[in-house]
C-alpha cells in the first residue's frame, strides 16, 4: 500500500474543492436512525496551551449501508469555535471519499466572521496503523468558504475493500486534529494589487509611537476621510485596533487621490514608504506632532574627503530616513554596512583637487553621525544586469540578525562627531517580504508588535502566528528562493519603551471615536433593518398583488449553492419559517451573509390558473427538465415535475414527450424512443462538464437525484444526412463551458475594441488566427501577430505571442491568476514565422542640429550587428553631412547606460524596457586629446521633502572637458549646446554627482579633476548634474520605459 504524502501546509492542495453545504441551519442533514443513534465521537483534549489544539475521533458503524449523499459528525469545540467533519461516503462527484472540516455554526455567525485553523484529517487503518491515510492543510474559514478539505481523499475502492484495513466490522474511524490560531490582530483587504501597501501600513501601525502621532494629527468632524489623508489614516488605524474583521483601505487610497487603476498597479514598497512619510511630515507641520517623522526615522551621516599628504578635509552632513543596503556580494547586514563605509582612494588619474593645495591623494567615504530610534533598511534586491541586459531580482542568501549592533568593532561605522554615549543596539521589529520576480509578485510582512518572542505574519486579510525561524531564516533567500526579505525595521533597545508605548482611546480624538462608532452602529442597524424590515407574510402578499398568484398558491423554496458553484432550489420553506421575519430566514439560509434573500417560487397551474401546490413528502423530488435539439443546436427549459424518489426515469417519459411537444398520437414510437435511447442526463459543470447517463431502470434515489436537479433529454439523431456539430448534450455543454467571447483590439489603438469573436477556450493557436484573419478579410493568417493583455496595467503585454507559442486560446488570455477577454492584433507585412527569424528594434534618432526625435523600426536578421543597424539607419535619416558617424546608446530613465559596440549582435538587445538612441558622434569626441575626458551630463531636480531624492529628467548627453578647464568655461559651452536663454540659465546649478549625491560646484572649480578616467562607459556612477526645473515636453517614446510594474512612480496627490 502506498502512503499518501500530505501537501505542504502553505500550499493549496489541488484536490481541495470547498463544498458549500446545502443545509440551511446548524444541524446535520437527517440520517438513518440506526446510524445517528450508534455513531460515536470522542474528543481528546491537549494540555491547555497556545494555540488551542484538539484531536477528535469519529466512529461510523454500518458504513457500507449509508445511503445519504453526505454525513456530518457530532459538533466539537476547539479554541471556543464549533467544528464538525463532513464526508461524502460515495464521493462528491468523484470516485474517492470526500472529506472536509466544516464550521458547524457558520449560518448563525455575525457578518464578516473569519477564523484560521491548521488541521489534519485521517482515515484510520485498523489493521496496521502505519498505513493510516492522513492529509494536512490550513485555511482561513469565512462565510464564503466555511468548509475546506479534500474532494479526492482516498479511492473508494480502497476504502470499501475489507482486506485493506480501513473498513473493519463495517466500521470506519475518522480522525481530525485541529489547531486554532487566534492572533488578536486583523488584516487589510487587498484592492487588487495593494499588498505592498498593506504590508507597509501594518508595519507602521505596529510602531505605537507612530500610531499615536497619527491619532494626534488635528482633524475635525467636518473633514471627509476620502479627502483627508490624516483622517483616513486615523480611521484605518482605529479599525485595525478595534475591529474584529479585516479592514478596507479604499478610504485611504481615495484620500491619496488614487483611482481604481492605481489600486491595480503594483508599486515598490520602499518608494511608497518614502512618499507616504514625506507627505505625513508635511501634514504634521504646525501641529502638536510636528517633527514626529524626523524623531522616529531620521539619522545623519557625514560624507568626507580627506587628503593624505596635506592637512585638508572636506565634510558634508546629510540626513536619511532609510538606508539602501547592497545585497549582491554581501552575506549579511554587517557586510552591507562594511561596504557602505568602505573608503575609496582618490589617486593617480583620479586625484582630488583640494582648494589651495592642487591635486592631492585623498580618501573618500561615509560615516554615521547618528542613527534613528527606528532604523529602516531597504535591501537592494533589484538591479540592472548588463550581461542579461535587463533588470533582475537578486535572490542571493542574505542574513539579518535578531539583534543588530552598530557599535561593533569600536564604532567602526561612526564618525568622530558621533555621540558615543548612545548605545546603537537594535532589535528586529518587522521583516517585509517580496515573493516573485522583477516584473511583479506579492508582498507580506512578519512583525512582532511588542518585540516579544511571538511573530505574526500579515498577509493581506490573513493574520497568523509564526515562529522565529519562519520570520528570519526562511526569509534569508537563496538561489532557488523567490521569497525573501526586502525591507527590515529595527528599533533601538534604549528607545523601545518609548516607541512601543501604550495607545488607547484617550489618544483618539473624541469626534473620531464618535464618528467611527456611529458608522459601525449605522452599518449594523442598516443591515438588520434591511434583513428584518418585513415579515415574510408581507412578502407573500406583495407577490400576490404583483403577479396575481394567491397566497395559498405560493410555495417558496430556499436556494443552495452547490459544490459546482451552481444554485439549485433545495427545500421548501416550512410553515413555521413563513411566519418569521425576512431577516431571520435570510440569516438561516444565507451562509454568505449577503444582504439578499434568494427564493424560488413554485406555482402549480390548472387551465392556466394557479392552484394550491400539492403536499410534498420526503419521498417527493422536484426536478427541472431541458430539451436538447442537436440540429439548432439549442438547449431549452421545458418544465418541471415532482416525482417520487422510488420511481424510475422510464415512468415519466410520456410526460416528457408531452413537454417536448412531440406528436401525442405516436405513443409507441415515443415509448420505444424513451426505452431505447439513453436520453436522460443529470447536468453538472464542475470540475468539468459532466452529463451522467441515468439508468432508466434504476430509481431516482439510487441515481442520487435530489431536489433541484436538472435533467436533460433529447431525440436521438437518426437523420445521418444532417450534420450536427454537437450531436449530444455532453458535446454541446462542453462547447458552452469553453465558449469565450474575445474582444480584439488593434495594437495601434489599444484602448478601443474593434470587434468581438465567439471562440472556444480549447481553440488552438491556428484556430484563433484563422478566425481573426477571416474577420479581417486577410488571406494569410500567418501574417497576424497577437499580443496578450496585462490585467494589472490594462495594457498590452510587452512581448507578443510567438507563432504557435501557446497551445490554446485559454493560455493566451491568462495573466498570473487572472483571465482576460482581450487580445491585441497587428497585421504584418511578412509572415510571423519569417519575422521571428528577424529582430525589430525601435530606435529613436536624435538630429544633431534640429530639435526633433524620430522613431525608426529597424528590422534585420537576428545575427546582425549594431553596425548593420547603423548602416540601415543611415538610409532612413537626414545626416548633417555625408561622412557623419552614428552611434547607438542605451538610455533608461534619462541616464545613459551603454554605448553599443559596432560588433555586438542585436539578437540580445532589449528595446522593450530601455530606449535605444541613435545620434551623430560630434567632431570634438572624434578628436579627443590624451588629456581630455569624456563625461556624462544629466539634468536633475530634487524632490520636495526631507529626503530630497534626485530625479533625473530630459535628454542625457556626453561632453568633452579639457584639463584645467573651469566650470565657468564649461557652462558657456553647455548653454550654447542646449540653446538656453541667459535669464533661465542663471537659475541653473551645477553639481558633481557620485552615488546619487550632489557636490555643488563653483565657477572657479576645475571640473576635470573631479572625474575618474574611464575607458569603458557603463553604469556611470559619476556625472555632471544640471539642476533646474523640468520644462521640457515629454517624449512620446518614453512610454516604453513604463512597461513593468515598478517603473510608474508612486504619487500621493492630496
Amino acid at each position: 500500500m502506498t502512503m499518501m504524502t500530505p501537501p505542504p501546509v502553505d500550499q493549496e492542495d489541488e484536490e481541495m474543492l470547498v463544498p458549500h453545504s446545502d443545509l440551511v441551519d446548524g444541524t446535520a442533514q437527517p440520517m438513518e436512525a440506526s446510524e445517528s443513534e450508534t455513531a460515536v465521537s470522542t474528543v481528546e483534549n491537549q494540555p491547555a496551551e497556545e494555540p488551542p489544539t484538539l484531536k477528535f475521533t469519529w466512529t461510523i458503524p454500518h458504513f457500507s449501508r449509508i445511503n445519504t449523499r453526505k454525513q456530518y459528525s457530532d459538533v466539537f469545540v476547539v479554541g471556543g469555535y464549533k467544528w464538525r467533519i463532513l464526508i461524502f461516503p460515495k464521493g462528491n462527484n468523484v470516485d474517492h471519499l470526500s472529506m472536509y472540516l466544516d464550521v458547524a455554526d457558520a449560518a448563525s455567525l455575525p457578518y464578516g466572521w473569519s477564523r484560521y485553523a491548521q488541521f489534519s484529517l485521517a482515515v484510520v487503518n485498523q489493521v496496521h496503523t502505519r498505513y493510516t491515510i492522513r492529509k494536512e492543510t490550513q485555511h482561513q474559514f469565512n462565510a464564503r468558504e466555511s468548509d475546506w478539505g479534500f474532494t479526492s481523499f482516498m479511492p473508494l475502492s480502497e476504502l470499501y475493500d475489507p482486506s485493506r484495513g480501513y473498513l473493519a466490522n463495517d466500521t470506519v474511524y475518522i480522525e481530525a486534529e485541529v489547531v486554532v490560531r487566534k492572533t488578536g490582530f486583523v488584516g487589510l483587504k487587498n484592492q487588487g494589487a495593494t499588498c505592498y501597501m498593506n504590508s507597509l501600513l501594518q508595519t507602521l501601525y505596529h510602531i505605537p509611537y507612530f500610531r499615536k502621532a497619527v491619532y494626534h494629527m488635528p482633524t475635525t468632524e467636518n473633514d471627509a476621510p476620502t479627502a483627508s489623508i490624516p483622517l483616513a489614516l486615523q480611521s484605518l488605524f482605529y479599525k485595525l485596533q478595534y475591529n474584529d474583521t479585516s479592514v478596507a483601505t479604499k478610504e485611504l487610497t481615495k484620500s491619496f487621490g488614487w483611482d481604481t487603476y492605481d489600486s491595480f498597479m503594483q508599486h515598490d514598497v520602499q518608494e511608497l514608504n518614502r512618499v507616504l512619510c514625506e507627505k505625513l511630515e508635511d501634514k504634521m507641520k504646525g501641529t502638536v506632532v510636528e517633527g514626529t517623522i524626523q524623531q522616529l526615522f531620521e539619522g545623519h551621516h557625514m560624507n568626507y574627503i580627506e587628503c593624505i599628504n596635506v592637512d585638508y578635509k572636506s565634510t558634508r552632513k546629510e540626513s536619511f530616513y532609510d538606508l539602501q543596503l547592497d545585497v549582491k556580494g554581501c552575506k549579511d547586514v554587517y557586510a552591507s554596512f562594511d561596504k557602505y563605509v568602505e573608503v575609496e582612494r582618490l589617486e593617480g588619474d583620479n586625484k582630488y583637487h583640494a582648494e589651495g593645495h592642487g591635486l592631492q591623494d585623498a580618501k573618500k567615504g561615509v560615516l554615521f553621525i547618528d542613527f534613528p530610534p527606528v532604523l529602516q533598511l531597504q535591501l537592494k534586491r533589484f538591479e540592472y544586469d548588463f550581461m542579461r541586459d535587463s533588470m533582475v531580482k537578486i535572490n542571493d542568501r542574505y542574513e539579518f540578525p535578531l539583534e543588530l549592533d552598530l557599535d561593533r568593532e569600536d564604532g567602526k561605522y561612526l564618525s568622530p562627531d558621533a555621540d558615543r554615549s548612545v548605545r546603537n543596539l537594535y532589535t528586529l521589529h518587522s521583516v517585509l517580504v517580496h515573493s516573485g520576480g522583477v516584473h511583479g509578485g506579492h508582498y507580506y510582512a512578519f512583525i512582532r508588535p511588542t518585540l516579544s518572542d511571538q511573530w505574526y505574519k500579515f498577509d493581506d486579510e490573513r493574520v497568523t502566528k509564526e515562529d522565529l525561524k519562519r520570520a528570519l531564516e526562511e526569509q534569508y533567500g537563496g538561489e532557488e528562493e523567490y521569497s525573501n526579505a526586502y525591507m527590515l525595521v529595527y528599533i533601538r533597545e534604549s528607545d523601545k519603551d518609548k516607541i512601543i508605548c501604550n495607545v488607547d482611546e484617550k489618544d483618539i480624538a473624541e469626534h473620531l471615536r464618535v464618528r467611527l462608532k456611529k458608522e459601525q452602529e449605522e452599518k449594523e442597524d442598516k443591515r438588520k433593518y434591511k434583513a428584518q424590515a418585513h415579515l415574510f407574510t408581507i412578502i407573500k402578499e406583495e407577490v400576490a398583488k404583483e403577479f396575481g398568484i394567491p397566497v395559498q398558491c405560493q410555495r417558496f423554496w430556499i436556494w443552495a449553492k452547490r459544490q459546482n458553484h451552481t444554485y439549485r432550489p433545495n427545500r421548501p420553506l416550512t410553515p413555521q419559517e413563513e411566519l418569521q421575519p425576512v431577516g431571520q430566514i435570510r440569516e438561516a439560509s444565507n451562509k454568505a451573509n449577503t444582504a439578499e434573500l434568494k427564493l424560488f417560487l413554485e406555482v402549480e397551474l390548472l387551465d392556466e390558473r394557479p392552484i394550491p401546490p400539492p403536499e410534498k413528502s420526503k419521498e417527493d423530488i422536484l426536478l427541472f427538465f431541458k430539451l436538447y435539439d442537436p440540429e439548432k443546436p439549442e438547449l431549452r427549459y421545458v418544465g418541471r415535475l415532482m416525482v417520487k424518489s422510488s420511481s424510475k426515469p422510464m415512468d415519466i417519459t410520456g410526460k416528457l414527450n408531452e413537454m417536448a411537444g412531440f406528436a401525442p398520437d405516436e405513443e409507441i414510437e415515443l415509448l420505444r424512443f424513451a426505452a431505447s435511447a439513453s436520453c436522460l442526463q443529470e447536468i453538472k459543470f464542475e470540475p468539468g462538464v459532466m452529463c451522467e447517463h441515468l439508468d432508466k431502470k434504476n430509481s431516482f434515489r439510487l441515481c442520487q437525484i435530489e431536489d433541484g436537479d436538472i435533467i436533460c433529454f433529447q431525440r436521438p439523431v437518426v437523420n445521418k444526412e444532417i450534420e450536427c456539430r454537437y450531436p449530444a448534450v455532453p458535446s454541446f455543454l462542453e462547447y458552452v463551458q469553453n465558449r469565450q467571447l474575445v474582444r480584439f483590439r488593434s495594437l495601434e489603438k489599444p484602448k478601443e475594441d474593434e470587434f468581438v469573436l465567439e471562440l472556444s477556450k480549447l481553440h488552438s493557436y491556428d484556430d484563433v488566427v484563422e478566425r481573426v484573419a477571416q474577420k479581417l478579410g486577410l488571406d494569410d493568417p500567418s501574417k497576424l501577430r497577437l499580443t496578450s493583455h496585462n490585467c494589472y496595467s490594462q495594457q498590452p503585454k510587452p512581448q507578443p505571442i510567438k507563432y504557435r507559442g501557446v497551445d490554446r486560446l485559454a493560455d493566451m488570455l491568462v495573466h498570473y491568476n487572472q483571465t482576460s477577454d482581450i487580445l491585441y492584433y497587428e497585421v504584418l507585412d511578412i509572415p510571423l514565422p519569417e519575422l521571428q527569424g528577424l529582430k525589430t528594434l525601435k530606435v529613436a534618432f536624435h538630429h544633431s542640429t534640429k530639435e526633433e526625435v524620430v522613431i525608426h523600426n529597424i528590422r534585420l536578421p537576428k545575427q546582425s550587428t549594431v553596425g548593420d543597424v547603423i548602416n540601415e539607419l543611415k538610409t532612413k535619416v537626414e545626416l548633417s553631412h555625408p561622412d557623419a558617424e552614428l552611434r547607438i546608446l542605451e538610455v533608461f530613465y534619462h541616464k545613459i547606460y551603454k554605448i553599443f559596440p559596432l560588433t555586438e549582435r542585436i539578437e540580445n538587445i532589449n528595446d522593450q524596457y530601455w530606449t535605444l538612441r541613435a545620434e551623430e558622434i560630434p567632431e570634438e569626441e572624434k578628436n579627443i586629446g590624451p588629456n581630455d575626458r569624456l563625461i556624462l551630463v544629466y539634468h536633475f531636480a530634487k524632490e520636495t521633502g526631507q529626503n530630497q531624492q534626485v530625479q533625473n529628467f530630459g535628454e542625457p548627453f556626453f561632453l568633452v572637458i579639457h584639463e584645467g578647464e573651469t566650470l565657468e568655461e564649461i557652462k558657456n559651452r553647455i548653454q550654447k549646446k542646449l540653446h538656453v536663454s541667459d535669464e533661465d540659465f542663471a537659475k541653473w546649478k551645477f553639481a558633481f554627482m557620485s552615488m546619487g549625491r550632489p557636490e555643488y560646484l563653483q565657477d572657479s572649480d576645475v571640473v576635470y579633476n573631479r572625474f575618474q578616467r574611464r575607458d569603458v562607459y557603463g553604469a556611470f556612477e559619476q556625472y555632471l548634474g544640471l539642476e533646474h526645473t523640468d520644462t521640457s515636453p515629454k517624449r512620446a517614446y518614453a512610454a516604453n520605459q513604463n512597461r513593468h510594474a515598478y517603473e510608474k512612480p508612486v504619487k500621493i496627490y492630496n
